[in-house]
């Protein structure tokens, strides 16, 4: 009997300790399984932060706008005659475009010249009468003075009817015409618009801090969404004389090329004005750079031993990017490796493994315009 207890008191033993064994083993694949789940090796891309030449730039957004732009109108009132222009000729300064219906104006400016004629005939004939005391001086003064009236009538005329030509106030590329021949014209009736598209201006607002670091002559680049992939360079022509008190911004106007005149008035740029002196300066791709509350950080790949490191977090103060690189102030030393793509996954002391067979392609810079 007693031997069969013991038998059965060391089976139930045995038991219960493989048990407790077996929850102890699988209790710490867990703690192991949970503390690998913690921090897991991430697959990053990398780049090298780099030296180079830096050039500061400052940014801003304009308007273009026509060294001459007008919408052409007649300061009379008539019925168009004739229209000499087709929509989007180019034109030269002094091109007659319309003209209106003048019969009558014109009828009495005959009219006024042959009464002036009139009046000269007259001031001749007492000029040499006056010489044998036939007519009075009087008589002679009131003759010449009709005389000048009646010119100026006829110069009045004159212009009256040349304000029924319309002409090209200066050379440029006309649009789209808004009247038709035969139509009746208010004075002030929009005809066509004329634009000189060659040279361009770009007008645009920079905050008054800036204003140190810009003057006439410097040179600016010039984007647009219209043409992605160009960029026109020109330089600042002008800068306003007064800050608006509103904004605190002044006003910059800077001429632009425009081969081709495929730049119109009116459209959206970007501007970007290169200030300073060029100074060697660390930089990395800008999809380095984590953007959050507490400011810009890079992650910095340290222990790097074969393709494997640990991934740490640092704050960095830049300067305006350029094109896909950002400039470092403080942060990032040259030569040190930065991860450019699977900093999500990332926290302080992550494990990486680098795989650069996708590193993201750098985009490519503008290309000049030819002039």
């Amino acid at each position: 009997m007693i031997k069969r207890m013991t038998i059965m008191l060391l089976c139930m033993g045995l038991l219960f300790g493989g048990l407790y064994g077996f929850q102890a083993f699988k209790a710490s694949m867990i703690r192991s399984a949970i503390a690998g789940m913690a921090n897991p090796q991430q697959t990053v891309s990398t780049a090298i932060a780099e030296t180079v030449s830096w050039q500061s730039t400052q940014g801003a957004v304009g308007s273009l706008r026509a060294v001459n732009g007008a919408d052409l109108a007649l300061q009379v009132a008539g019925i168009v005659q004739s229209i000499e222009f087709n929509s989007g000729d180019s034109v030269e300064a002094g091109q007659v475009l319309l003209k209106l219906v003048d019969v009558d104006d014109a009828a009495k400016l005959r009219s006024l010249q042959a009464t002036a004629e009139n009046y000269a005939i007259v001031v001749r004939r007492n000029e040499e009468q006056i010489k044998f005391n036939a007519v009075s001086q009087a008589t002679l003064d009131s003759d010449r003075a009709n005389l000048k009236n009646a010119q100026a009538l006829v110069d009045q005329q004159r212009a009256l009817l040349e304000q029924k030509t319309l002409k090209a106030p200066f050379s440029g590329k006309l649009g789209i015409r808004a009247v038709d021949v035969g139509q009746y014209l208010s004075p002030g009736t929009a005809i066509v618009t004329l634009q000189s598209l060659d040279p361009i201006f770009i007008d645009f607002y920079l905050p008054q801090q800036a204003l140190a670091s810009v003057k006439e002559g410097q040179e600016v680049g010039v984007t647009v969404d219209a043409f992605p992939g160009e960029r026109y360079t020109g330089k600042i022509s002008a800068i306003n004389s007064k800050v608006d008190t509103s904004s605190r911004n002044f006003q910059v106007r800077a001429t632009l090329d425009n081969p081709g005149k495929r730049l119109l008035p009116g459209m959206f740029a970007r501007v970007e004005i290169a200030v300073g002196a060029p100074e060697p300066l660390v930089t990395v791709p800008l999809t380095a750079l984590v953007r959050n509350s507490y400011g810009d950080l890079v992650y910095v790949v340290d222990d790097l031993k074969g393709g494997s490191g640990t991934a740490r977090q640092t704050f960095v103060k830049t300067r305006t990017p350029k094109g896909d690189r950002v400039g470092i102030i403080e942060g990032v030393k040259a030569g040190e490796v930065v991860v450019v793509a699977g900093q999500i996954k990332l926290r302080n002391g992550s494990p990486v493994r680098i795989d650069n067979a996708r590193v993201p392609k750098a985009e490519e810079a503008p290309r000049i315009v030819d002039k």
